[in-house]
């Protein structure tokens, strides 16, 4: 792990020269020393201390990092939408769902929000043999489901072999392990060991391998009454008192459309140095709130105790933050990158019938016309008026956080319009007297651009990428629309010309990122493919790119692997199926009543709610 250590280090460093550069507003010396003091605090009052396991009383408990504090209270965050779809993390499709299945089923193991590294959680142990091959995973004794029973290694090898391998629910972890199409050989030991095995050195298998797990004895009968009953377990009608679950906090009540009210567990497995059990906090609500600016009045109508701050809204709560009971955190470069995506499917549909008009089939698998609009979209200008300067252009698969980055790619290029034009030129485009684009057969150039309606952020960038493309003589009809019908337009019936949306990746594991680039993979956007479908038409680059995702995958050292994923990240620069466009900062409000805060890039805010509580 001393490698990693060093990478993240640097990583570190980077990113606080990165942030140093963006411009958020211009600071006096009195501001700077005021989030100097922020900092400076936030350390002194979280004592972090090294992720240790104590065996106390018959259980392996994990010692909290923070120092002690004391029970009750509450914590309110908030979503935007409709709420949770669902209880179940193995069939979570939407942030919201995903966020409270996490919450309550921990997984074996972790990431240090501090550095990256992999830390124990449900499990205490894991050992890799010398060939990289098999995984030998020691759980904690005495740790417990809520209903008294131990979690033991029948719950790891059901998990993986009865949901995970067995194709049960949401598949982008079992797509994620097959090796040379192979999956894990996974078998018990004894009571508290597991071990995996899989078919060659595999680098993403150590954090892949640290899965949620489910409890045998409550899965295995819905398992065997079928796939279509697995996929409504834990539904958001279920009663919260029929769930049993392994993490800090479960449900306590759901009403819809406007909260969730989750409730401590008071046998999780945590506890502090004076032997208190953890969480301190009686209740974790997440209130659903209709939008972004719905969301920012419950927070200065104290509602809410945190929000993420957009960059239009940044100023008004700096001004805020000098007289109210909130501190910012500024967390650097997000890990979510935010662009705009062609449909370049030429296939039929089971009538006969094109996905994509056959027209804009040939302008959008054009790497001229795709060069072109990129090179008309004004990237800074999208920082400063959108995101209020609270952002940095982005140009690249990787987002900005990430240790994987290609350097060389990621200042990419300035709005070149007369550049763009000489490519449409190259490609048989023109324009006539009223400067509309046509194509070389005389087609006025016009077409859609989607995205999620109510998502303010996205609804301000289709408008500026419209303008933008009216540079170039072509109609952009921007259309916001439902979130569920975007959806099944992407994932169903592929009826779309071009989306505007964004996708939250891993800045440690390109390889988290592969139902995205494999041309089978189940987020492929740009050129979904059924399962059913042949794969004689993947395009010459896709192919290109699934043998180099793979590689990536199957290279141990970080040195090559980096060249491994630079090359990934060009062959996304050169084709441009995606067009990134910029990548926020993580600003977040937190109530000043809130303690044993340890904000990181890593982690965010609440990653540790178990250690947290009130003033």
């Amino acid at each position: 792990m001393g490698k990693l250590k060093k990478i993240f280090f640097i990583l570190i460093i980077i990113s606080l020269i990165l942030v140093s550069c963006f411009r958020i507003d211009k600071k006096t010396e009195e501001e700077k020393k005021t989030d100097n003091n922020i900092s400076e605090e936030k350390m002194a009052e979280s004592e972090y201390l090294p992720y240790k396991t104590i065996f106390y009383n018959g259980t392996d408990y994990r010692l909290s990092r923070s120092k002690p504090g004391k029970y009750g209270g509450q914590i309110v965050s908030s979503t935007i939408g409709e709420g949770p779809k669902t209880f179940n993390p193995w069939t979570s499709k939407d942030a919201t769902s995903s966020q409270i299945a996490d919450i309550m089923y921990d997984s074996l193991f972790t990431t240090d929000p501090d550095n990256g590294e992999v830390i124990p959680a449900l499990a205490k142990e894991m050992i890799v043999s010398d060939d990289q091959k098999t995984y030998t995973i020691i759980l904690r004794k005495g740790a417990k489901w809520s209903d008294g029973k131990e979690i033991t290694a029948d719950d790891v090898v059901f998990t993986w072999n009865n949901i995970i391998l067995d194709g049960f629910g949401n598949t982008s972890l079992r797509d994620s392990v097959l090796i040379d199409g192979e999956y894990p050989k996974v078998r018990k030991i004894d009571k508290y060991t597991v071990e995996f095995k899989i078919k060659k050195p595999f680098a993403p298998f150590q954090r892949f391998v640290g899965s949620q797990i489910a409890p045998k004895h409550i899965f295995e009968p819905v398992v065997n009454k079928g796939k279509r009953y697995f996929d409504s377990y834990l539904s958001t009608t279920i009663n919260p008192k029929d769930i049993v679950y392994s993490g800090a906090f479960v449900v306590d009540e759901y009403v819809p459309a406007q909260r969730v009210v989750m409730k401590r567990n008071p046998n999780y497995y945590a506890m502090d140095s004076n032997k208190n059990l953890l969480p301190y906090i009686d209740k974790y609500v997440i209130l659903i709130v209709g939008d972004l600016n719905n969301e920012m009045l419950k927070f200065e109508a104290g509602e809410l105790d945190v929000i993420s701050v957009r960059g239009q809204d940044l100023p008004r709560f700096k001004e805020k933050q000098k007289k109210s009971d909130f501190k910012l955190y500024n967390l650097g470069p997000n890990t979510g990158t935010m662009f705009i995506a062609f449909n370049l499917n030429t296939r039929k549909d089971k009538n006969g019938n094109y996905y994509v008009n056959p027209k804009k089939q040939k302008w959008f698998n054009d790497i001229n016309f795709r060069t072109a609009i990129d090179y008309a979209i004004d990237r800074n200008a999208m920082v400063n008026n959108v995101a209020n300067g609270v952002a940095q252009p982005l140009y690249t698969a990787e987002s900005l956080s990430s240790i994987f980055l290609n350097e060389k790619l990621a200042s990419g290029h300035p709005k070149d319009v007369e550049y763009a034009k000489s490519l449409l030129k190259n490609s048989g485009f023109y324009w006539d007297k009223n400067g509309i684009l046509h194509d070389k057969e005389n087609n006025e150039v016009e077409f859609d651009l989607l995205t999620n309606a109510g998502q303010t952020e996205r609804e301000a960038l289709g408008v500026m990428v419209k303008e933008d493309l009216k540079d170039l003589g072509i109609k952009v009809n921007f259309k916001p629309i439902e979130f569920n019908s975007l959806v099944s337009k992407l994932m169903s019936s592929f009826d779309w010309d071009m989306v505007l949306m964004g996708l939250t990746g891993s800045p440690l594991e390109p390889h988290s990122g592969k139902n995205v680039w494999n041309s089978r993979g189940h987020l492929h956007l740009f050129n979904m493919r059924r399962p059913e479908e042949e794969d004689n038409n993947i395009l010459p680059w896709e192919k290109e790119l699934d043998d180099v995702i793979e590689q990536g995958a199957l290279e141990l050292d970080y040195d090559k692997r980096k060249l491994i994923y630079d090359k990934y990240q060009q062959i996304i620069y050169d084709q441009r199926p995606i067009i990134y466009l910029y990548s926020p900062l993580t600003i977040t409000a937190i109530r000043n009543k809130i303690k044993n805060l340890h904000p990181t890039s890593l982690g965010g805010t609440l990653y540790n709610i178990d250690e947290l509580y009130m003033k």
